[in-house]
């Protein structure tokens, strides 16, 4: 999407998942209706620039029949909520209709009041929620035992045919929206298209497309590889070794049409670097990424473990601190004074510690930094909470199997944050942090993307993981706990 709000790609292109392109037909709500850490799957990028197009599978002969069957929404809709939570006010109301017309919510009315004629969903039963945000998620790619070796045996287009499997899998687990933080040859903006234009089921998407470092560092593809098929990478690929390459390297993800900046300035996990958590950027090249980035409109996400790489991507200027393992005291109080967010990302640390503990499921060097780094996110995220750093909810969902997002609601709570805290970071906080006033809360004009559980969440934050209705601009992808027609 242009920052205009446009597609990239026209409603008459499509991504095909498969060899016959998915339709999307319309689902018809009845007026009675009641019962009803750079990534090892993003390292091919040596040939994404020459197989992009043809990977993608762009069926432009199809697409304009596609266009017309892409998913719309009921005339004015009403859902009949059991409770509905207030992210703004952080409260629970008691039973409350939210109306939906038009893709937007035109009220919010106290008790059971649904206006003539509008189809009724029956919710009496569940907490309303406003769609949940994931503010850290890896769309195009997934953890497998078999990840280092399939980077040399699978093209673009396998991991594009897969990605529309994990958008599908992460909307129906009720988050609406993501921030997609990385992808080795932005093909997550692709997807974005797709989605947009109705093609496949999927979340809103920002991205970041490809992430940007130094060269050695996490974001620079060939870590671990023999010389011969190393290559001397720049600002095109996401590259940089000076403050000129930075402003380059911004430039280039909004010729591309990027939504966010996503950068690298400490060591991670997943690459097969000696090091998860020193410092690999200048200050001179944060500032210089984000000061072009700040020029053209996009945030700025930073990947950072370490205390100092903390230290340095703030006082740069970012918009949000990604993981922050080894956060200290001082990077704490710099985050406050400069309202810097939190995105803690505990169930990827979770996920890769236990993992570590698997023989052979990563590379000896990545199982040793796993082991190391993994179990500290969470006592870190406790800390931060403790010191009123600004927290947004993201996963790292790729680096654990995708669908299963809502686990981190869990960690959080584990780490002494408040359930109603907790759902704020995945929705009013998290739209703060994409600058999306329209998502994030359910008022009148606002983007009618909903979510419900069976049960009161606040009571039992477990119930986050048994989402049993999503809408997505205003369109019903789940109902009773089952996906619609749309998302089948």
């Amino acid at each position: 999407m242009r920052r205009d709000g446009s597609p990239l790609i026209e409603r008459g292109a499509f991504l095909c998942c498969n060899a016959v392109a998915w339709r999307a037909p319309i689902l018809k709500l009845e007026s009675d209706h009641k019962q009803k850490m750079r990534y090892p799957f993003l390292k091919n990028r040596t040939f994404a620039a020459h197989t992009s197009v043809a990977a993608l599978l762009v069926l432009v002969a199809m697409g304009s029949a596609v266009a017309a069957d892409a998913p719309t929404a009921p005339s004015v809709t009403a859902l009949d909520c059991g409770h509905l939570i207030d992210t703004a006010a952080g409260k629970v109301l008691g039973e409350t209709t939210v109306v939906i017309e038009a893709g937007r919510v035109r009220d919010v009315l106290s008790g059971s009041q649904a206006p003539a004629g509008a189809s009724i969903i029956d919710l009496k039963t569940q907490t309303c929620m406003p769609g949940l945000i994931d503010s850290h998620v890896h769309i195009t790619g997934q953890t497998s035992r078999t990840q280092y070796v399939d980077l040399y045996h699978w093209n673009l287009s396998d991991y594009v045919i897969r990605s529309t499997v994990y958008a599908r899998r992460t909307l129906l687990a009720g988050f609406t929206t993501v921030r997609n933080l990385g992808d080795s040859a932005n093909e997550s903006a692709s997807l974005r298209n797709a989605i947009n234009a109705g093609v496949v089921p999927g979340p809103r998407i920002f991205t970041a497309g490809k992430a940007i470092g130094s060269t050695g560092g996490h974001a620079d593809p060939f870590d671990g590889y023999r010389t011969d098929l190393m290559k001397d990478l720049g600002p095109a690929d996401g590259i940089i070794n000076s403050p000129e390459d930075a402003v380059k390297a911004v430039r280039q993800h909004y010729k591309l049409g990027d939504d966010v900046i996503k950068i690298m300035p400490s060591g991670g996990v997943l690459d097969e670097g000696a090091s998860g958590d020193n410092s690999q950027m200048t200050l001179e090249e944060i500032r210089a990424v984000v000061a072009t980035a700040h020029d053209y409109g996009f945030a700025v996400a930073a990947h950072a473990h370490g205390a100092e790489a903390i230290r340095r991507a703030v006082l740069g200027g970012v918009d949000s601190i990604e993981h922050g393992t080894y956060m200290d005291a001082e990077d704490m109080k710099l985050m406050v004074e400069h309202g810097t967010y939190f995105v803690p990302t505990i169930i990827a640390g979770d996920f890769v510690a236990r993992q570590a503990k698997v023989p052979g499921y990563y590379p000896a060097t990545i199982a040793a930094k796993a082991a190391a780094i993994g179990p500290l996110i969470q006592a870190t995220a406790a800390r931060a909470y403790k010191a009123h750093v600004k927290i947004a909810f993201g996963t790292d969902a790729a680096v654990y199997p995708h669908g299963e997002n809502a686990h981190e609601f869990e960690l959080m709570v584990g780490a002494g944050m408040p359930t109603m805290f907790v759902i704020q970071a995945a929705t009013v906080n998290a739209a703060a942090l994409l600058r999306q006033k329209d998502l994030g809360t359910l008022s009148a004009g606002k983007i009618a993307d909903v979510v419900a559980v069976p049960g009161n969440p606040i009571e039992d934050i477990s119930l986050m993981k048994r989402v049993s209705f999503v809408m997505k601009d205003g369109v019903v992808y789940k109902l009773n706990s089952a996906p619609t027609e749309l998302a089948p």
